[in-house]
């Protein structure tokens, strides 16, 4: 008797455990996979702080590239234009881009603030199949910005800043908005088929065309054009500039890194490692293509040139960085250098004053990324790349130059030919970056 009771308890020991791993496994089955809420929401603040690094990228680039006299003045616009892109894109920009209803479909979306989720969201209150909305808005946020940041490099040393900062308001806050929603918030472009990973076009080329749209209402700086020949007007400080291509440079990895907007699983993040790598790829491709190049044009190798030739070969392949291989990365940014080397002495010929490059940088190379993205991604077509970049320029553009327009017959856009020869910093600022210097 005691034996068969010590055998029956026996068995109920050795059962016992298995029935609680089988009773956790139907609760483990049970419950939701939090896994990819909580990895790509780490994906879009780790991405999302990358590419605010940016924002210092640009403001040593351009602080590198225009003269001393107005150093302080582009710091400041840098800082400010981040700023007003932040609270325009929180109280405007984001519904627009990603409108829960459309005013006229596929085209123009609502108008309502950013919402953050509550205070210690519960678990079963989240929508686990995405990301947290606040990390969405903040990765989402910094691309506006990043569209503003073109601008100021383009239209400096001879701008007034507050006609900048009322441009700069509408540009945030509505352009850019309205024509990224034609993609990223499901608008007609989506629907077309149309695909620009993570903005050549959207981003780029549309801060390049309204660039653009300012460089001709504004005219070139004093004496940039002189009988027919081009002065050249060196830059301020070629370390920051060099100092500001690496930080972009590094930035760009969340740029289009972050754009994979998953990284939940295996497939997900192992994509991610694979845009990190034709990212990189691309920039260096551009940066070689720019050194060799200037070398057999020019005789001597151009330090700019090879700066602005790494950030077209990284804006060239922002549109498709997924589907390349590293031969089709390395190619397309190296083009991107190329187009670079000669549409730089093109606007010059144009006359179009573009103290930093952007506009060959940015939009030239913006529009080549955005038609080779169907080299390597069968989901597309040249027809439809074609009519994405078409319907995104000439509203950016026209848009723009209206605005432009209106800005110079009401409040002007530009300062004295005074204030432009002793420079914007004490004019506009009462300071300067290099007190010291003079210059």
């Amino acid at each position: 008797m005691k034996l068969t009771k010590l055998i029956s308890a026996s068995a109920v020991a050795a059962v016992l455990p298995a029935l609680a791993f089988a009773q956790d496994a139907e609760v483990a089955a049970a419950a939701p996979d939090i896994n990819p809420y909580i990895f790509t929401t780490l994906l879009f603040l780790i991405g999302g702080f990358l590419v605010f690094w940016m924002a210092a990228g640009f403001a040593m680039l351009e602080a590198g590239l225009v003269r001393s006299k107005n150093v302080a003045t582009q710091l400041l616009k840098n800082v400010a234009l981040f700023s007003i892109a932040s609270l325009l894109y929180w109280f405007i920009g984001y519904g627009l881009m990603y409108p829960g209803d459309w005013i006229i479909p596929g085209v123009l979306g609502g108008f309502s603030p950013a919402v953050m989720e509550p205070v210690g969201l519960d678990q079963a209150e989240a929508a686990l199949d995405y990301a947290s909305t606040a990390s969405d808005f903040f990765f989402q946020l910094m691309f506006c910005a990043t569209t503003a940041s073109i601008v100021s490099g383009t239209l400096a040393e001879r701008i007034k800043i507050w006609p900048f900062f009322l441009f700069t308001i509408v540009l945030t806050g509505i352009i850019y908005p309205i024509e990224a929603s034609w993609q990223w918030g499901g608008g007609f472009l989506s629907e077309m088929g149309f695909s620009d990973f993570a903005g050549s076009t959207l981003v780029h080329a549309a801060g390049g065309f309204a660039a653009l749209a300012g460089a001709i209402v504004l005219g070139p700086r004093i004496g940039k054009f002189k009988d027919g020949k081009v002065v050249p007007m060196p830059g301020s400080n070629l370390a920051l500039a060099t100092l500001g291509t690496f930080i972009l440079w590094l930035g760009w990895f969340g740029f289009n890194g972050g754009s994979q907007l998953a990284a939940g699983t295996v497939g997900d993040i192992t994509d991610v490692s694979r845009i990190f790598v034709n990212t990189n790829m691309a920039a260096a491709a551009g940066s070689i293509a720019a050194l060799v190049l200037t070398q057999i044009l020019y005789g001597k190798a151009d330090l700019t040139m090879v700066l602005n030739g790494a950030l077209a070969g990284l804006v060239s392949i922002t549109a498709e960085p997924l589907t390349p291989s590293i031969l089709m990365a390395v190619i397309i940014g190296g083009l991107g250098g190329v187009i670079v080397v000669f549409t730089v002495p093109l606007l010059d010929k144009l006359k179009i004053d573009d103290v930093v490059g952007a506009i060959p940088v940015h939009l030239v190379c913006g529009i080549w990324g955005t038609l080779a993205v169907p080299l390597t991604n069968d989901g597309t077509s040249f027809v439809t790349q074609f009519i994405g970049v078409v319907s995104i320029g000439a509203f950016t553009f026209i848009v723009s130059l209206i605005l432009w327009i209106i800005l110079k017959v009401t409040v002007g856009i530009r300062v004295s030919e005074e204030v432009e020869i002793t420079g914007l910093d004490k004019a506009e600022l009462g300071m300067e970056a290099y007190p010291e210097f003079k210059g």
